[in-house]
Order: C-alpha cells, then structure tokens, then sequence
C-alpha cells in the first residue's frame, strides 16, 4: 500500500504493507529493481497488484473469498510485523483507537473486494472500486471543473452496466462500491495513522488488526482447507504479490517520481486489472465495458491532475507572497 493522499489513492485493493522498503536498507535498495526506473516501478506495481488479486481469485474455489482474504491479510501482517517489529509501548488512547479503525477499514475493504470478483470480471471490480477514492479527490477539491470529471465517471458506470447492470450481478457491483468507499476511508485513515506511529508501524499494527478481524471469518467459511499446503504457498503468494512487493516497488519509485506523476499511472489500475482479468482467468471486455474502463481512467487521471496543478498554484502565490515580503524588508532596511 503506498503513501496516500486525498489527490488519488495508491492502490491496491486492500493496499498493505509499506514497509518491506525499510528491509531493503533504506537506499541501498537491490539495483536491478532501481534499475526499472521509477515509471516501471509503478507499473511493475500495479501489475503485481492485479495479477495477485487474479491469483486470488483462482484460489477460491478452494478456500472461498474470505478464506482468501485471511490468508492474504495473515500472511502480510506476519510479514510486516517481523520487518517492522513496531513498538507497542508508548501509545496514547487516541493512537490506538486510529490504528484499530484504520486495521477494520482494511480488512473491510479486501473483504468486499474479494466479495465483489468472486461475482463479477476483476477489471469491472476495479473500476467500479476506484470511484471511491475518484469522489474523494473530487470532494476533496471543490472546483467546478471537478463535475466535469465526475461526469466521466458516471458516464463510464452507465455503459459498464449497459444502463441498468442487469449483464452483472448486482450484489457483486454493491460489494464493488463498497470496496470503493472502504478505499477512500482507508486513504484517511492511513494518513491520520502515518502520522501518529513512525515510519510503517502503524500499518504493521493495522494489518494485524484486520487479520484478526478475519481470521474467525476464513475459518468459519473454509475451515480446515486453509491449512492444505498448497492452499497456504498460494494465499501467501497472493501477499507477497498484493501487497508485500508491490508497496516496496511503489515506495521505491516515490523516491524519484513525484507524487501527482505517480498518481496519474496508479489510475491505469482498471485497465491492468482488465489485462489480468483477460490473461489469467479469461474474462473478456465487451467493446462497451473496455470503453466504460477507459472514461473511468480519464475521469481519475483528470480529476488527480486538476489537483495537483491547484496545489502548484497555491506553491506559487505562496512563493510570490514570501518574495514580496522579502523585498519589502530590503526596502525598509535600505532606507534606514
């Protein structure tokens, strides 16, 4: 999971660890992944990210969406918890109270995700998904050129139902919006928590959180089939792929990139997850649905866009204010 921000979330559904760059050293990160270039390193993400949820969804027939989902949340928090080894001692009320939300809204999140492509082509899901954190940016912005964005948006829902989604399931499209909005809840809670634990320890703690949120859950609906060895290499898999690699590629690129460039490729996440969909488990787009995906990533990258350039306005004045108070210090030092 990323450093998100109100302008456009980073991804993944049920975006996770953060900190498996810290185990890399710091800056002394391997080369060869240095080496891709930090727009091959959000790319290179971001197809991890839907390849491991298209992984995912191959392994339910054998351990159901939510055993799925436990595994994929108990493998990364024990990852994270072992990187990060994050102190426990220290902690006001208020901090645990942050975490323990931020722990239930991820769990929430993967949960309904996973609900949502067990139902529906993952490309669709995520699609719909991304609209959550889209209004929040949206929302977040306030301008008027945001309806703009928002009409695209809603213009690519429409052809993605064909005007009445009786082509798809509806429960399945629900789960998907509900994802959307745990994502854009997630995208707030991952910053209030980010600044009251230091570097990833509150992800860490979050993840542990909504692994226990779902454990009970995993086993209640999988029971026994969540420990065949197969079944774990897998749901592991579906971590390292999901969450563990593709926030170390993604911290990794942030280094070098900024931050408006990387949201702008992190919008491509429905057209990848569309690629996975179609390679993996053979879910083809109609003409319609492909062009319904594509105002979706117009709708996003617009919206992530005007936001940034309102941001680099507000630098500038800010710039400008501070030089003409400068020049009005010099006037009156000279004039003493």
């Amino acid at each position: 999971m990323t450093t998100p921000s109100t302008s456009q979330p980073t991804p993944t559904t049920g975006s996770a660890p953060a900190a498996a760059v810290t185990a890399a050293g710091g800056d002394g990160a391997p080369g060869r992944l240095g080496s891709l270039g930090p727009v091959g390193l959000v790319l290179a993400g971001g197809i991890s990210v839907q390849f491991g949820a298209a992984v995912a969804v191959t392994l339910m027939p054998r351990a159901g969406a939510l055993g799925v989902v436990c595994l994929r949340l108990f493998a990364a928090a024990v990852i994270l918890l072992v990187i990060c080894r994050p102190r426990l001692r220290g902690h006001s009320r208020a901090d645990w109270g942050t975490v323990v939300v931020f722990g239930i809204t991820m769990g929430a999140m993967n949960g309904l995700f996973y609900e949502a492509v067990a139902r529906i082509p993952l490309g669709l899901a995520v699609t719909l998904e991304v609209l959550g954190p889209l209004a929040l940016s949206v929302l977040a912005s306030r301008r008027l050129v945001n309806a703009l964005w928002a009409g695209l948006a809603l213009a690519g829902v429409f052809l993605l139902g064909g005007g009445d989604f009786s082509g798809l399931d509806p429960v399945g499209v629900g789960l998907a919006l509900g994802a959307g909005a745990m994502w854009a809840t997630y995208i707030i809670f991952s910053a209030r928590t980010g600044r009251r634990f230091p570097q990833a320890d509150g992800l860490a703690l979050a993840m542990a959180v909504a692994a226990l949120l779902f454990l009970p859950l995993g086993i209640a609906e999988a029971g026994g089939r969540l420990l065949d060895p197969t079944t774990l290499a897998l749901g592991s898999s579906v971590a390292v792929l999901s969450s563990v690699l593709p926030y170390t590629l993604e911290l990794l690129a942030l280094r070098r990139l900024p931050a408006p460039t990387f949201a702008v490729l992190m919008s491509l996440e429905p057209a990848i997850a569309a690629t996975a969909g179609f390679l993996i488990l053979d879910q083809a787009l109609s003409a319609a649905q492909a062009a319904a995906v594509a105002l979706v990533i117009a709708a996003s990258i617009g919206a992530v866009r005007t936001q940034a350039g309102r941001r680099g306005r507000a630098a500038a004045g800010l710039q400008e204010a501070e030089a003409a108070v400068a020049l009005q210090e010099a006037g009156k030092g000279s004039a003493s």
